[in-house]
């Protein structure tokens, strides 16, 4: 086998495994502990689209994070993705200065109120937390990723599920009353 076409194998071996572990995580953790209550829907639609990026700089994971966003421009079937970055943006700092970026780069554009930014990282640590505050864990992920939202879907959502400004503190409260030794056997990943 070439070696092109070997690491090509390899890379599609990788991106599944990304995407099933994604997957896994959402289904055993996100919806399992009901912290978003809008994702079972969505994963039952099969309207959430897990797309893996295997840039390791800057620009090439902002053009991914673009050509994510003009995905969901020209398909409508698709509420909401979660643009993985297995082998960049693995500091925490420098992941939020990207989130910063990715941010300005949709107010440029004119995407201000057509979709919104959440995120998620395996070391996410709230600006008022320590390290090992078990509410971290509401936004760590298996990999760093943006999940990128289309405002009208999660319109409807909240119009469905009623007032959702509760979401984050039922959340650190459901956390809170499981421990964090549960939480990390729960986590499934380190």
């Amino acid at each position: 086998m070439l070696p092109k076409e070997q690491y090509k194998k390899e890379q599609y071996k990788k991106e599944q495994q990304c995407i099933q572990e994604t997957k896994q995580w959402i289904l055993e953790f996100i919806i399992a502990l009901n912290l978003c209550p809008f994702a079972k829907r969505e994963m039952d639609r099969g309207a959430v689209n897990i797309q893996i990026s295997f840039a390791e700089t800057r620009d090439a994971a902002q053009k991914a994070f673009q050509h994510e966003v003009k995905l969901l421009d020209t398909t409508p079937s698709i509420s909401t993705t979660l643009l993985v970055f297995p082998h960049f943006l693995a500091d925490f700092f420098n992941y939020l200065d990207f989130v910063d970026d990715a941010d300005a780069w949709l107010l440029k554009e004119g995407y201000e109120g057509i979709y919104q930014l959440a995120t998620f990282h395996p070391d996410y640590c709230f600006a008022d937390a320590k390290e090992n505050d078990v509410t971290n864990y509401t936004n760590r992920s298996p990999y760093p990723m943006l999940h990128l939202l289309r405002e009208e879907d999660l319109e409807h959502a909240i119009a469905y599920y009623g007032n959702t400004e509760e979401i984050p503190e039922k959340n650190m409260a459901c956390l809170r009353h499981l421990g964090l030794d549960a939480v990390k056997k729960m986590y499934l990943y380190p």
